[in-house]
């Protein structure tokens, strides 16, 4: 493409390079909001910090209600936006909780593990079909978790399936987002997520409450902050390049939070966290390709059926 076709200014980087910088960023955002969720959940219970992380969430989500007012909270199906709320409650309390008392690397790495049960659970609540490649690469990530956990070879920390179980339900989110967007906008979505959160998170909080010192505020807003910014630029890499071009370097993740939980909290993963993460990601990565693939070729056998199905205008 020319110079001229850019007006007259050549671009610096490809869409795909923009979308992988994008998504290397919000990894390392996300890292952080970890790192700040591990120092606070030392010393605040787990369901204060879930609170505190929505607040600020919502607080963020403030310049939309501005701009679109009300109108932002129209939707069609608000009982399954309950549904979402509820289950996204269930895996951020056992998120927080799992970082922490478990090492940060090591919840990343379980936590690549919520595209696997996304996979079962389309299975079995939206009946779709999952032919023999999906189904083994499905196995062949559950097998990687197993290299982590290395059940019978050493005493299994039953924190860990803490992170299993939250996976699962950030999965069964997943879901419930795929069926929501059906019908609902995004930013319906998210609004009523912070909006159901607050509350939820706060009525249970208030019963083992502990006044944030200064000190631990600044962590909190950090933590606030990293997470909305992790996700702005996450989203942005999804508009703007292939799910299958990013997806790799959301593994990212991974060594930023080591690298956090080593210089942090002097936290040093073991081999085995390397090789089970890298064989779960190798997993996921295929099934997401193996998807793209998919609904690449649907896409173009339904133009084609068009095209055919068209008359023909040239004479």
């Amino acid at each position: 493409m020319t110079q001229a076709e850019y007006g007259g200014i050549q671009p610096r980087f490809t869409t795909a390079a923009r979308g992988a910088i994008l998504m290397i960023v919000a990894s390392a955002f996300f890292s952080i909001m970890i790192g700040c969720i591990k120092e606070v959940s030392a010393s605040l219970p787990s369901i204060e910090a879930v609170f505190f992380r929505n607040l600020f969430g919502l607080m963020a989500l403030s310049p939309l209600f501005i701009r679109q007012g009300l109108g932002i909270l129209r939707a069609n199906r608000y009982g399954l936006l309950f549904v979402r709320g509820c289950m996204a409650l269930v895996f951020q309390v056992t998120w927080f909780y799992a970082v922490s008392v478990v090492p940060v690397a090591d919840a990343v790495a379980l936590s690549f593990t919520a595209p696997l049960f996304t996979t079962v659970l389309a299975i079995v609540i939206l009946k779709e079909v999952v032919r023999l490649r999906r189904w083994t690469a499905t196995l062949v990530g559950f097998a990687g978790a197993i290299l982590i956990l290395r059940p019978g070879f050493e005493e299994l920390d039953p924190n860990l399936l803490v992170v299993i179980l939250s996976a699962a339900g950030m999965a069964a989110a997943f879901i419930v987002i795929k069926v929501l967007s059906r019908t609902e906008a995004p930013a319906t979505i998210v609004a009523y997520l912070n909006i159901f959160m607050v509350p939820a998170a706060l009525v249970p909080a208030l019963f083992v409450w502990q006044w944030p010192t200064a000190e631990q505020y600044i962590w909190l807003i950090l933590m606030g902050a990293s997470g909305t910014c992790a996700h702005l630029a996450m989203n942005k890499a999804f508009a703007i390049a292939e799910t299958t071009v990013i997806m790799p370097f959301d593994f990212m993740r991974l060594p930023f939070t080591a690298l956090i939980g080593f210089i942090a909290f002097s936290e040093v993963p073991d081999m085995w966290t390397w090789i089970g993460a890298a064989v779960i990601f190798s997993s996921t990565f295929y099934i997401a390709r193996r998807e793209a693939q998919i609904e690449r070729d649907a896409r173009e056998k339904s133009v084609s059926e068009q095209s055919a199905d068209s008359p023909n205008t040239k004479f």
